[in-house]
């Protein structure tokens, strides 16, 4: 009789925690490229995610943060004095001011599920010690203790402080003139 009450009331009663689990970014496994894209041309490259993780809850993703390591960003267009001139430039103050700001963090704050493993989400990015909301789209795939992430995204570096060559501070740059925008590949692993 005790083992029939303690059951129904196992089912009656509502919990108060669904299943949540943690997984762990590989930032040896995972990427993040970059593309820059000027009037006369474009460069490209990658940036090392130094830490981070995913939040799930129910088997949705809640939440997450991950932090890139700004002084590893190269340039894979390049070659010799070149490449290091455009590095030492993008790690440089005129750009993303590594020696002061070594990393840009982003803190999911939303993942909205839109059906088969997307998601719309919405976080905060800090770049330069400058924050500022972004939504965008990702995928994420699960498969046994592991999940996989891929998300395009496009990234406004006026809104960071990263004015060098902008249109949006400078007139007449010409054909000099970088864009704004830089749009980013982020391929993540993480394990639980």
């Amino acid at each position: 009789m005790l083992q029939t009450i303690i059951l129904a009331l196992a089912i009656l009663l509502p919990t108060s925690e669904g299943t949540q689990a943690t997984y762990k970014i590989d930032t040896e496994a995972s990427k993040v490229s970059w593309l820059g894209k000027k009037v006369t041309g474009q460069h490209n490259g990658t940036v090392q995610l130094k830490s981070g993780s995913f939040e799930f809850e129910d088997g949705k993703l809640t939440g997450g943060t991950f932090t890139v390591d700004m002084t590893t960003i190269v340039s894979e267009d390049l070659e010799g004095e070149w490449k290091q001139k455009l590095e030492g430039h993008l790690k440089s103050d005129d750009f993303f001011g590594v020696e002061k700001y070594p990393n840009a963090v982003f803190v999911i704050k939303k993942a909205k599920a839109q059906g088969g493993g997307k998601y719309e989400v919405t976080g905060d990015l800090t770049i330069k010690g400058k924050t500022e909301t972004i939504t965008f789209p990702a995928q994420l795939t699960e498969s046994g203790d592991k999940v996989y992430g891929l998300a395009n995204l496009t990234i406004d570096r006026s809104k960071f402080d990263v004015r060098y060559g902008s249109g949006s501070f400078f007139d007449d740059l010409g054909d000099k003139t970088i864009y704004d925008n830089f749009d980013l590949t982020v391929n993540i692993e993480a394990t639980k």
